[in-house]
């Protein structure tokens, strides 16, 4: 069992929901990476996703958008998002990454040397914003040789034939996207009729499902956790960070802003 079914099962036992927040490798700084996974553990999160800077993240609202912006900028490719995991293992060996992004970069890594790097520093799964399922051939079997769970996204607009390849095809977790757009439009965000869908699709699933996309606050995710197996709370907690002086202040603007929505969800 990895650290993801690992740490799901936990929940379980405990019927408590995952908090999974997001953030940008290199945003507010290369430093502060680690430093933030570590705030964020402390203050109540499961799994961690860690955001792979792009230079188009297609999926990402401008919030996301212009922190792979800035952690491009400062080199946050690949390399450091690796080193950070590598850094955040020293001192955690229990949580579990993910590692959030798009498959260019990864190509141009190559797909097997990336997931044995992946698997050596510590990732534990990979989400990948633009890879369909049914073109994920190569990709799956060379992360599950190395124990990575690739996590796969589900919206409003899937259909009962993908769902059906999804279930059968998801590690880790699936993530559901709440509403169809980017990230961070909160405005959009109907409690209800995601909950609808997500007793659906949950019903079904093999795997835990999670909610992301538009949980902002503690209200917003105790709401969305109701029918889901945790939430994933992304922009909100990046808009945070983003001007943050130092790793220190950024590790605790990172604890502050997660302990409402622990509290909340238990």
């Amino acid at each position: 069992m990895n650290r993801i079914a690992a740490r799901f099962a936990e929940l379980r036992a405990a019927n408590r929901k995952a908090l999974i927040p997001f953030i940008t490798a290199g945003d507010p700084s290369l430093e502060a990476t680690a430093p933030v996974m570590h705030a964020l553990v402390e203050a109540g999160a499961d799994v961690i996703e860690l955001g792979v800077p792009f230079s188009d993240p297609m999926a990402d609202g401008p919030t996301i958008q212009r922190s792979s912006e800035r952690a491009l900028a400062r080199g946050a490719g690949l390399r450091h998002v690796l080193e950070a995991v590598r850094g955040f293992r020293e001192r955690d060996a229990a949580t579990p990454v993910v590692l959030m992004g798009y498959l260019n970069p990864i190509e141009i890594r190559g797909v097997a040397r990336f997931a044995a790097e992946a698997a050596e520093a510590g990732v534990d799964g990979v989400l990948l914003v633009d890879l369909p399922p049914e073109e994920a051939g190569d990709v799956r079997p060379a992360l599950a040789a190395h124990g990575i769970d690739l996590v796969l996204l589900a919206s409003p607009t899937t259909t009962e034939a993908r769902l059906r390849l999804l279930r059968e095809d998801a590690g880790g977790y699936l993530y559901y996207v709440s509403f169809a757009g980017v990230t961070g439009a909160s405005d959009r965000l109907d409690t209800q009729a995601a909950g609808e869908r997500l007793r659906a699709i949950r019903g079904a699933s093999r795997v835990p499902v999670v909610a992301g996309f538009g949980i902002r606050d503690a209200a917003s995710a105790a709401a969305m956790a109701v029918d889901a197996d945790g939430v994933v709370v992304g922009s909100a907690l990046v808009s945070a960070l983003a001007d943050a002086a130092d790793a220190e202040e950024a590790a605790r603007r990172a604890a502050a802003f997660l302990a409402p929505l622990r509290a909340a969800l238990d």
